[in-house]
């Protein structure tokens, strides 16, 4: 019993150490630790409050770090519900957990912005444009799959099945180089703005290649960007 009594305080005080609030009012909630003990999340979490705007945080109240079943389900290690960025726990790395935290506000961008990011419709253009390229690329390579899903800009879960498994994004990697950021940007067109985005603030200082790969993909996040300043 004592014994018991003994864990069950040493948790809570565990749980006191390591959940906080960011300067900006965001809850950093830790569902399960992380594996790798050594990250700084507080350092993770600061440098991802400088480099996004916080006009571009506003839909984000929580920061959920653990294990979800989704990931297991859709192979993911982050995702966007409800107002909070949830961040798996095994991820190793200070990059990794910064990309998916940026990743996933892009996601929470589009609740609040999605008419200034779609409703001219020139970003689904430009995505589909590399799609079709993507599709003709794949299929001279024996990779087919109906035009009909190339040309379909939504998340489908058997596309995604046949980019990730069929074709393997190690390969995909090499055949998307000067067309996508990366091999999940083809995806859906939710995944090559979130991709860019995050592209567009890691990179704070730089980016050339944003521009060269997306042009309008570049336009439209360097709009929600300047937003705040023109208010």
């Amino acid at each position: 019993m004592l014994k018991d009594c003994i864990a069950a305080s040493q948790k809570r005080m565990m749980e006191q150490l390591s959940n906080f609030y960011t300067g900006n009012g965001i809850q950093v909630y830790f569902k399960d630790q992380l594996i790798d003990d050594k990250l700084d999340v507080e350092k993770i979490v600061s440098k991802f409050e400088r480099v996004v705007p916080q006009h571009l945080l506003e839909e984000v109240e929580m920061i959920i770090i653990g294990h979800f079943d989704e990931f297991e389900d859709r192979n993911l290690t982050a995702f966007y519900k409800d107002g909070a960025l949830h961040i798996s726990n095994m991820i190793m790395d200070e990059r990794g957990l910064l990309t998916d935290m940026i990743h996933e506000t892009a996601h929470a961008c589009e609740t609040a912005y999605g008419q200034q990011i779609y409703a001219d419709g020139k970003i689904k253009d430009e995505f589909l444009r590399k799609r079709l390229y993507l599709y003709d690329t794949l299929w001279k390579m024996g990779f087919k799959a109906p035009k009909s899903v190339f040309l379909d800009a939504e998340y489908d879960q058997e596309f995604d099945d046949f980019l990730f498994k069929d074709v393997g994004y190690a390969k995909l990697s090499n055949i998307v180089g000067g067309m996508f950021i990366s091999a999940y940007a083809p995806t859906s067109l939710r995944e090559y703005f979130a991709t860019g985005f995050a592209e567009f603030y890691l990179h704070p200082n730089d980016h050339t290649n944003l521009k060269h790969l997306g042009p309008v993909l570049y336009e439209k996040i360097m709009l929600l960007h300047n937003l705040d300043k023109s208010d």
